[in-house]
């Protein structure tokens, strides 16, 4: 993984930054040793650990496609002292970057199957990277179906990437919490509009990443359409601490979401912690 000390972070550049909405910011990076840029590589829902020097590192999931080979792309939500540094940066600015982190999903199983995707808010960050992937190489799979909601239209992100999904033969449902000014799309929560759209079960993987309370009533949905707990996948990157195994904190039971996640499936989780 690591040619060098795995604490060590590699020197990179901010390229770019992208307002998505009042919270979150998206940050395009380069490394700045140009032979490990060209020979970088990840796996869709890796993660990677920022840093702000003298101020602290956290994790946030790769966002960009393997095929992108110009940048790498994290999307951060301002929460804390590390994340408000983060968004302070500016192009130019120098960042540290430890990536690529964790297991990611296994998208050569996913192939000659139908995807749903369900996302809430900043949920969308590492579902996008899985999505971008699927369009790059849109004949190995099914029918792709995404589900995406926020509490309003201005805090939906990427929005000025929809159309290109659409383009790419998947059917895109938004939908907001409530009623808004100039908003004619859905209007409902996530899992009631999960309920109402009730894509088939069979040979379908559904993966789902947003707010808690949100994975909590999507999973029971889920499960009263059908989909059982190994078609079920969600990603943990947020325990992720070290991202190396070291520190603990982020034990599920005997695993480790920095070694053997952060993608877990339902049916994983539940035989690491049964109540679940």
């Amino acid at each position: 993984m690591f040619a060098h000390n795995p604490y060590r972070p590699e020197l990179a550049t901010v390229k770019e930054v992208i307002q998505e909405t009042q919270n979150i910011r998206t940050l395009r990076v380069v490394l700045d040793d140009e032979e490990r840029m060209r020979q970088f590589t990840f796996r869709p829902g890796q993660v990677g650990q920022l840093s702000v020097f003298g101020v602290g590192e956290s994790t946030f999931v790769i966002n960009s496609p393997p095929s992108c080979r110009e940048y790498l792309q994290f999307s951060v939500m301002r929460t804390g002292e590390v994340t408000q540094r983060i968004h302070q940066l500016s192009p130019g600015d120098q960042i540290g970057v430890r990536a690529p982190l964790g297991n990611g999903f296994s998208f050569e199983d996913l192939k000659g199957k139908d995807v749903l995707f369900v996302g809430g808010g900043i949920g969308m960050a590492p579902l996008r990277t899985l999505l971008l992937h699927m369009i790059d190489h849109r004949s190995d799979y099914g029918d792709i179906m995404i589900i995406y909601g926020a509490r309003s239209p201005q805090d939906l992100c990427y929005r000025y990437e929809f159309d290109m999904w659409k383009g790419g033969n998947v059917n895109l449902v938004l939908t907001v919490d409530s009623e808004f000014p100039g908003w004619n799309g859905r209007v409902g929560f996530v899992p009631t509009v999960l309920t109402e759209e009730a894509p088939a079960a069979h040979n379908r993987v559904a993966i789902v990443c947003g707010p808690p309370i949100m994975i909590k009533f999507v999973l029971f949905n889920l499960k009263e359409l059908g989909f059982q707990d190994d078609q079920i996948l969600t990603t943990l990157e947020k325990r992720m601490k070290c991202g190396i195994g070291i520190c603990g904190r982020c034990n599920i039971g005997t695993s480790y979401v920095c070694l053997d996640g952060p993608v877990f499936s339902v049916e994983q989780l539940k035989g690491m912690v049964p109540e679940l």
